[in-house]
């Protein structure tokens, strides 16, 4: 088996390739035209069965289908460490060449690597769903930007006092948009943001319908078709949530999904000191951050459980803590939703509360509850 450790960059990647005993047999540079990155692959097929080691980068996309054409054995794909004083990409290389060595043992038996982030590769469909709501999210935020910027120019000149409406995306208001008098310079400005406004409203229509239907025509069984049972995910947030968690027998606990999206307190202990909790890491996706925040609110008004829960914690530690709390527990129960394919039952799903029912005494009530807060 040989070792090969991967730097990526936009024009080359440079390798390390190591033997079964650790010796280095090959050190270079490859250029990232595809004739050429195929090429030496197809050469290192041919001398033997290969795994793959490289970072995580924004372009790993083409890389790691072309990995899988040439026989590679498997591929490891990890987040980048914090940047060295001493570094030289051929250091690099040969850093992740030994790395991905020295757990050689681990990998072929299936155990997690020791001292490395390795990331989860997903699937084709996941790969086009984050794509898709990705795409969903930054329309979005367009969209918000180019209606203040209009409001903006309206303030300027204290014409927001004219809009025939309360509501400002409605029909009347575009009418009155159109024929409002300017100044010349802002009447070309908001035009200019008024078919920007257009676009946008299409575009997002478009995405949106591409959303529905791929969530519509997933199997019963399916993680977005379970997750729309949550208050405040739509489809969107469903897909978004589901495609970025993956298969979830990857998570044995349901700690370990709030762990996995950042949503766990951080921590500084040292030697005396065992206390020093801070606020959440946020690591993992902060698009899936967002869209449990913002499904905060509706599971507050739809779950009166959760909303005394809610309230408790307010009371001690105020509003913010309290919504990440809430935030937390979602994901605990989204973990348990998925696991067992269940829907969303307010008060924690009902295997839950048959088995303190059982049990009946107030000690295994408290117990059950933190387990589906993932305390």
């Amino acid at each position: 088996m040989l070792y090969l450790g991967i730097d990526q960059h936009s024009k080359q990647i440079t390798i390390a390739l190591l033997d079964e005993e650790g010796n280095v047999e090959q050190r270079r540079q490859v250029s990232t035209r595809p004739e050429k990155t195929r090429e030496f692959l197809q050469g290192l097929q041919k001398r033997g069965p290969y795994m793959a080691l490289l970072e995580v980068c924004g372009f790993n996309d083409w890389l790691i289908k072309m990995l899988k054409e040439c026989g590679c054995r498997e591929i490891v794909l990890i987040h980048p460490e914090r940047p060295s004083k001493k570094k030289t990409d051929r250091r690099d290389a040969y850093k992740l060449a030994e790395m991905l060595w020295l757990n050689r043992g681990r990998l072929k038996d299936g155990k997690k690597p020791k001292g490395l982030r390795r990331v989860h590769i997903p699937t084709k469909e996941q790969q086009q769903d984050r794509q898709l709501t990705s795409l969903r999210q930054r329309l979005g935020r367009q969209h918000t930007r180019v209606i203040n910027r209009i409001k903006r120019i309206l303030h300027r000149h204290n014409r927001m006092w004219e809009c025939p409406t309360k509501t400002f995306q409605t029909k009347a208001v575009r009418k009155w948009l159109a024929d409002i008098d300017l100044p010349p310079i802002d009447r070309l400005e908001l035009d200019s943001l008024i078919a920007q406004w257009d676009l946008l409203d299409q575009q997002l229509q478009e995405v949106n319908e591409n959303i529905t239907a791929r969530v519509t025509s997933a199997d019963v069984d399916a993680p977005s078709q379970i997750l729309r049972h949550v208050p405040g995910l739509s489809d969107f947030g469903a897909l978004a949530v589901a495609s970025r968690i993956g298969d979830i027998e990857r998570f044995p606990h349901a700690r370990s999904l709030p762990n996995y999206f950042g949503l766990t307190p951080g921590c500084r202990n040292s030697g005396n000191a065992t206390d020093r909790l801070g606020s959440i890491t946020k690591e993992g996706s902060q698009i899936v951050r967002f869209l449990l925040g913002q499904a905060v609110l509706h599971v507050l008004k739809r779950d009166p459980d959760m909303r005394r829960w809610y309230r408790r914690i307010r009371v001690r530690r105020g509003s913010k803590i309290a919504r990440v709390a809430v935030m937390r527990r979602l994901c605990t129960i989204i973990w348990h939703m998925l696991k067992y394919k269940e829907p969303y039952y307010p008060g924690g799903p009902p295997r839950l509360r048959n088995k303190t029912q059982v049990l009946g005494s107030g000690s295994a009530k408290g117990t059950l509850k933190e387990e589906l807060a993932g305390v």
